[in-house]
């Protein structure tokens, strides 16, 4: 299977050089040539253990990978670091599931993808022949940096930089990604939103490709974000898994459609959800759930993209995004024409905005729905549904429950699963409050004030963060990600 520019059909690489790439040379992102994904005997993979679940899946994505090769990674990835075996379970809470994804070693989503990344990232250096040193470009707005950095800590051959917004995350989030050890990996704060984060890293890639910056210096530059297709393939399998423990439940039949409710910031995560429809899963609406940055909401229901609004800070903030990265690959699926795409690529850039066509606005709307959630309603959710049936959830897969109640109100009436992404400890003062207690001064101390009210024990990687010495310090202006990234590689 050969992978494209979401911007150009004739840029054209395998499957390997495309993971390796991290972002194409024109700008776009990779998708499967011609939007053509491989069709899956559902049931039969559902009903696999998970990591031959995993690997079955990647696999008819990664078919350069053989069968033995691919089963060898996933076992590397995931064995021994997940607190459960099946990795993501699937919980009844009142009528809905929740898909736990947050049992991984940073206790958020990414990890799924982010233990899988770097598996996959060497051993494509080894099918490429790449001899260069792969250094790693990631922008966060909380839990894909403490991921990256876990994944690819100490990996041969690597190196990681991971920028993040100095007021944008969450004070455990933070310490979690300044106490990072490795003696690759490199953390820095910059001044601005994750926006701001993002764009710069785009732009590096960007001006390290046109100037030939790194030319000489036995460097290349990939991404941990969800730009990289190794990064979104692996999110793909936990909505098989899903599926197939609900189906085990009882709850539908194989073949009746399940509704996914995605609490989505740069849109990733619920775009993984769409290939796996795409590749035969019983998927009905993928239902994206936004904070008061509500940008997706918009377009999914107008077919207007306008970054042109408001920025706010809230108690969800790795969905705190105005432009989602991954939805330049959906606006290529829908209608697989590259040319569009690359135009409607050049609007956002010039103008802050652009307006879909009528055509392919309809089809989007017969697979996604969505709705946003404010501030007070995040916290009014968590509180009445821990008091309702004792769960207790981070904000915000709280945003996703709401979005959900929305949904059912304006007349979904299959069941769902609704995607949690952290645990609940990464926002302890919002998740404290919300449930009837007030936090303490010292964000650790309202950690162990949430388990004393709640019952929920903090996750072992959580608990010891205290006690971890600061290691990175840096913080920089927006402007100067670039010259950050070449000082990095010249030493």
């Amino acid at each position: 299977m050969y992978y494209h520019s979401t911007r150009d059909h004739k840029c054209l690489v395998s499957g390997t050089a495309a993971i390796l790439q991290g972002i194409a040379p024109d700008g776009g992102l990779y998708v499967p040539e011609a939007g053509r994904l491989p069709k899956l005997d559902y049931q039969s993979i559902c009903m696999l253990p998970v990591q031959e679940m995993a690997s079955a899946v990647m696999g008819a994505l990664l078919p350069e990978f053989p069968p033995e090769e691919m089963a060898q990674l996933v076992a590397n990835a995931y064995s021994g670091r997940f607190e459960t075996e099946d990795l993501t379970p699937t919980v009844p809470v009142g009528d809905n599931y929740v898909l736990e994804l947050f049992r991984g070693p940073t206790s958020a989503f990414k990890d799924v993808a982010l233990c899988m990344l770097p598996q996959l990232v060497t051993a494509s250096r080894a099918y490429q022949d790449v001899q260069d040193e792969i250094v790693i470009l990631t922008a966060t707005s909380g839990d894909t940096g403490k991921a990256a950095l876990e994944g690819f800590r100490d990996v041969p051959g690597t190196k990681i930089i991971v920028f993040f917004p100095d007021e944008g995350v969450s004070k455990v989030q933070k310490a979690q990604m300044t106490t990072q050890q490795g003696g690759n990996v490199k953390v820095c704060a910059i001044r601005g939103n994750f926006d701001d984060a993002q764009t710069g890293v785009k732009n590096v890639f960007a001006a390290c490709a046109e100037q030939k910056l790194l030319d000489g210096r036995k460097v290349r530059l990939s991404s941990a974000n969800s730009i990289n297709i190794g990064r979104l393939i692996p999110q793909t399998v936990y909505y098989f898994k899903a599926y197939g423990d609900v189906v085990r439940s009882g709850r539908i039949t194989w073949g009746e459609t399940l509704d996914y409710v995605v609490p989505t910031g740069n849109f990733g995560n619920i775009l993984a959800g769409y290939l796996a429809k795409q590749m035969g899963l019983p998927v009905g609406r993928l239902v994206c759930a936004s904070n008061d940055n509500d940008v997706l909401t918009e377009f999914l229901r107008t077919g207007r993209y306008d970054r042109n609004r408001p920025f706010h800070k809230t108690i969800s903030p790795s969905m705190d995004i105005l432009v989602s990265s991954n939805l330049e690959r959906l606006l290529y699926l829908t209608e697989k024409d590259t040319e569009q795409v690359a135009g409607l690529m050049a609007e956002l850039k010039e103008k802050g905005w652009y307006q879909v066509p009528d055509s392919m606005l309809r089809i989007i709307e017969k697979d996604f729905w969505a709705g946003c959630c404010d501030e007070a309603s995040t916290k009014e959710t968590i509180g009445r549904v821990f008091a309702d049936t004792g769960y207790l959830m981070d904000t915000h897969t709280a945003v996703a429950w709401n979005v959900a109640e929305q949904y059912r109100a304006a007349g979904g009436d299959r069941p769902m699963v609704i995607l949690s992404t952290a645990s609940a400890y990464k926002f302890p003062e919002a998740v404290l409050q919300a449930i009837g207690s007030e936090p303490a001064a010292d964000e650790f101390d309202t950690m162990e004030r949430l388990a004393e009210k709640s019952g929920a024990p903090i996750p072992a990687n959580l608990a010891g963060l205290r006690q971890r010495e600061v290691l990175h310090k840096d913080v920089i202006g927006k402007d100067e990600i670039l010259q950050y990234v070449l000082s990095y590689i010249a030493k």
